[in-house]
């Protein structure tokens, strides 16, 4: 028996907020693993501290399934953004203990390698066309097979996508939500333009990726898809708001675009239709906002049955404590699809450290025990909490809508 002899939250600022339980064990290994809900960091470290590490002290560590069941189901108040965000770090925890205990990489516990690569791709974006045509340039430069190409909107103030700098896009910003202004029939009449000049510039090699961040009605995301056909995207991103799922049958009817969706997802629940009905590509849950590693596998088993891949969130509103774990899920995955790799700061790798790289397009899980990443406790101390919410957006009438 590993006996969890204590736990405590870890809230740091790096550029941006992260949260991370550590878990130790009475035998002296520790597991970490990410807790960070953008915009609501502090309420799920509350829930940590305040209601998940008083029930942790004293059980097994090795227990993975138990523990993951009692936090969900004894909960009552099930699913959710913080309670799955809490049950996945200590979910993440205890597998980068149980791998470190077997000392073994994580992949080799789930059942070895499926690749010897991860296919990842990262994000271009600039003020306008022709910057978004010169950013895909320079992410084909630095090695990326796949690129996600967003650009400022003629019209629209503050559009999605398009971060203050060229690697480090973080759109949590101020204390209170920044307002930013939307316009569908813009955006509609701009991003195929976006993606005919991409592909005259970069050819067909490159793949190509585009987020809608739920702007769009069905219809509307439905008329996008079926203009974009030309280009040839690797796939059309969150298109519609998911709440109800049936709103991908109306696009599925009317574009072969390959449809992605899922990283506001907490649970199996929220994609069993889309997955089982066939309405998506592309499932997007992620490590730290789906329950943990033991729950996304049960997510990409049931999408393998439908011959759904897999395509994990990884921007950097998860901390390197998830990405290790999600490289190490996805490098075992059957069904694979693809990795967002948004590059953390340099101040956060040096909190983080860890031992996955990028290489020629794709990234390496490495070889230590466990997940392979770790937290520097005394660095993460001298970068304090920052209150920061994400944006809202609003239509030119003021009508708040979705961002």
């Amino acid at each position: 028996m590993l006996r969890i002899r204590g736990a405590r939250v870890v809230v740091t600022c790096p550029g941006r907020n992260f949260v991370t339980l550590v878990i130790e064990t009475d035998q002296g290994l520790t597991g970490i693993g990410d807790a960070t809900l953008n915009g609501r960091e502090l309420a799920v470290a509350s829930y940590l501290t305040d209601h998940v590490i008083p029930n942790l002290i004293g059980r097994d560590a090795h227990r993975i399934e138990d523990i993951w069941q009692f936090l969900y189901r004894g909960a009552y108040w099930r699913r959710g953004p913080v309670t799955m965000s809490a049950i996945a770090a200590v979910d993440t925890a205890l597998w980068d203990i149980k791998a470190k205990a077997a000392g073994l990489p994580l992949y080799q516990l789930l059942g070895g390698r499926s690749r010897e690569g991860v296919l990842v791709y990262g994000h271009a974006n600039g003020a306008d066309i022709e910057a978004t045509v010169d950013q895909v340039g320079a992410y084909r430069e630095m090695g990326y097979r796949a690129i996600r190409a967003q650009s400022g909107i003629p019209g629209v103030r503050g559009a999605y996508g398009v971060g203050r700098g060229d690697l480090y896009y973080e759109p949590a910003d101020a204390a209170l939500p920044t307002e930013t202004l939307w316009s569908t029939s813009a955006y509609l009449n701009h991003a195929p333009k976006l993606f005919e000049r991409l592909r005259m510039a970069h050819g067909d090699e490159i793949e190509l990726l585009h987020d809608v961040h739920h702007r769009l009605t069905p219809i509307e995301a439905a008329r996008l898809g079926k203009a974009l056909e030309p280009y040839r995207l690797f796939w059309l991103e969150d298109a519609t708001p998911a709440e109800n799922q049936e709103a991908f049958r109306l696009i599925r009817q009317h574009t072969v675009t390959p449809l992605a969706v899922g990283e506001v997802f907490n649970t199996i629940w929220d994609c069993r239709e889309l997955i089982q009905n066939q309405l998506i590509d592309y499932i997007r849950t992620t490590v730290v906002h789906a329950g943990g590693i033991t729950h996304l596998r049960r997510i990409a088993d049931l999408a393998a049955l439908y011959q759904v891949r897999t395509g994990s969130h990884g921007a950097t509103d998860l901390s390197p404590v998830c990405m290790g774990a999600a490289l190490h899920f996805d490098s075992w995955v059957p069904n694979f699809g693809i990795q967002e790799y948004m590059r953390h700061s340099p101040e956060t790798d040096a909190v983080f450290p860890h031992d996955y790289h990028f290489a020629d397009g794709y990234l390496i899980a490495g070889e230590a025990p466990g997940h392979g990443v770790t937290i520097d406790e005394t660095l993460a101390a001298r970068y304090p909490y920052e209150p920061r919410q994400l944006p809202v957006a609003r239509l030119a009438d003021g009508t708040l809508w979705h961002w």
